[in-house]
Order: C-alpha cells, then sequence, then structure tokens
C-alpha cells in the first residue's frame, strides 16, 4: 500500500538560466527530466582554461552572483532555449544571440570567456567522477549545467532552523540556489528523512529524492543585498552535516531530487510525501 502524507505547499520557484549568475522566481514552472525547464541552460567557459566558469572561483570571476540572466521569452518544452539577456552589475547588458557579447563579459571580467550551452565532454566528465567517487547512484542532467540532480528542495522549516542557530546571518533562500521552496510546518531539517521516498508537486510533477545536498563556499559570498557571510556555511556544518554516499559529513541544507513525471507546477500547489 502507497501511503502518502501532507508536506506543505510550494512557496517559490526558481529558475537560473546561467550557473552561477542571478536568476529569478517563477509564478510556475515546466519540469522535465533535465529539471526546471531553462535552469542552469547556459555557462560561461573560462578560454584560457577551457573550464566551466563557477562563483566559487573569486580570484577570478569576483561578483559573478551580481550578473543577472534572464529569458527574452519563456522557454517551451520540446523547443530550443530561447536567447538569454545577461546584465552586469554596472547595468550594461547582452544577448546570447548577440556577436558582441563574449567580449562584454571579457571586458566586465578582464578574462576571456564565452558563453555555451552544450555541456563539455571535460565537464561531464568531472561529475561523473566526483559521483564514482562518492558512490553516488544519480546522474547529473545531460543537457544543462545542474549539479548533481536535477532538482534541489529546501523546505522553510530548514531556513527557520539555519535562523534560530544563528540569528546574526540572513538565510535568505537566495543563498541556497535552490529550484522549490518548500513552505512546511516548524520542526528542524525535515527533508533529512525525505530522501529515498517520493515528493508529488501539485497535479502533475513527481520527484524521487535522492540526496542530501551538500553546500559550499557559495552560500556564504555577497550577492544583490546579501553580504558576504562565512558564518552561512558554517552555521549549516555545525547543525546538520550529513554522510553523502561514501563521502562526508558534510555540510547539507535541503535536497537533490530526480524527475520521475514530469509536468507543470505553480507556486501554492500543494507538496505531498509518498513512499512510492
Amino acid at each position: 500500500m502507497t501511503t502518502s502524507e501532507p508536506a506543505g505547499v510550494v512557496a517559490e520557484l526558481w529558475q537560473f538560466p546561467v550557473k552561477s549568475m542571478g536568476g529569478g522566481s517563477l509564478e510556475e514552472a515546466i519540469l522535465t527530466g533535465q529539471g526546471v525547464l531553462g535552469d542552469r541552460g547556459f555557462a560561461l567557459l573560462d578560454v584560457e582554461t577551457d573550464e566551466v566558469v563557477s562563483a566559487s572561483n573569486t580570484r577570478h570571476f569576483p561578483g559573478l552572483l551580481d550578473c543577472r540572466a534572464a529569458f527574452l521569452e519563456p522557454p517551451q518544452a520540446g523547443w530550443a532555449l530561447p536567447p538569454v539577456r545577461i546584465t552586469l552589475p554596472d547595468g550594461s547588458s547582452g544577448t546570447s544571440d548577440s556577436p558582441s557579447l563574449p567580449a562584454l563579459l571579457s571586458a566586465h571580467f578582464g578574462r576571456r570567456v564565452t558563453l555555451v550551452s552544450t555541456v563539455p565532454d571535460a565537464y561531464a566528465t568531472k561529475q561523473s567522477t566526483f559521483f564514482a567517487r562518492l558512490d553516488l547512484a544519480c546522474t547529473a542532467p545531460t543537457e544543462t549545467f545542474v549539479d548533481l540532480c536535477p532538482v534541489s528542495v529546501i523546505t522553510t522549516a530548514t531556513l527557520a532552523e539555519l535562523s534560530l542557530a544563528y540569528p546574526g546571518s540572513t538565510f535568505d533562500p537566495r543563498r541556497f540556489r535552490m529550484n522549490v521552496v518548500v513552505a512546511t510546518k516548524p520542526g528542524g531539517f525535515v527533508e533529512n528523512a525525505w530522501a529515498g521516498r517520493r515528493l508529488a508537486l501539485g497535479w502533475q510533477v513527481r520527484l524521487a529524492v535522492t540526496m542530501p545536498d551538500p553546500r559550499c563556499v557559495i552560500t556564504t559570498l555577497a550577492q544583490g543585498d546579501l553580504d558576504k557571510d562565512p558564518d552561512i556555511l558554517r552555521t549549516v556544518a555545525q547543525r546538520n552535516s550529513l554522510p553523502v554516499g561514501r563521502g562526508g559529513p558534510l555540510p547539507c541544507a535541503g535536497v537533490y531530487a530526480a524527475v520521475e513525471h514530469p509536468g507543470l507546477i505553480r507556486r501554492g500547489d500543494p507538496v505531498f510525501l509518498t513512499d512510492r
């Protein structure tokens, strides 16, 4: 017999068109096997090193999180992604279909970069090597630059627990760059118990929760009105370090999930936790 229990409601939906850049909240989102449609569909590529750029590389790419990315029109399932507009902190901007964009980005960072929408083989190999080292069963999307698993989910209970543990820090959902924020009753890190179970979001989408979500230094970086704050990651490590595969314990907040049944979800949709 399949058991089902209410888990909360969809409070926020987020899409980040370019890896490690600012994105935007959505009223509704299309989920495919690759995750939220359009999420991390693009990334910067460092021409010198031939590596995908991450905001964690603060030496060469400071302030990357303050670069904003937004699609010129909403992505549609089954179609190529529409062009994306990148707006730099100084207000200058360019679009992915413009040949002048690489020069704009390179001038801003003082380093040759280009925008790519195809996952390089070296990046995919790096991901699979990480999975093998930690003996993780999850498979990263092949068509996007999402880390580890297609969808990331966090609860308001976890954010509240972290805020109680260290009131001096602002545990804003933007720091964690999650796709789905689920509003739940207070009660600690409730999604820790979700691994191995299923989430039903709204009337179509079904997720298989695969593993806790390990956090990194990006959660501590400044973005928008959020200051740099090393205590963010330090608090997560102190309050919720968990084994991840053969690794760990690692500081975790939220969970990763695979998409078992794609579809449309909206803010305010009910969320149910099921065994299968």
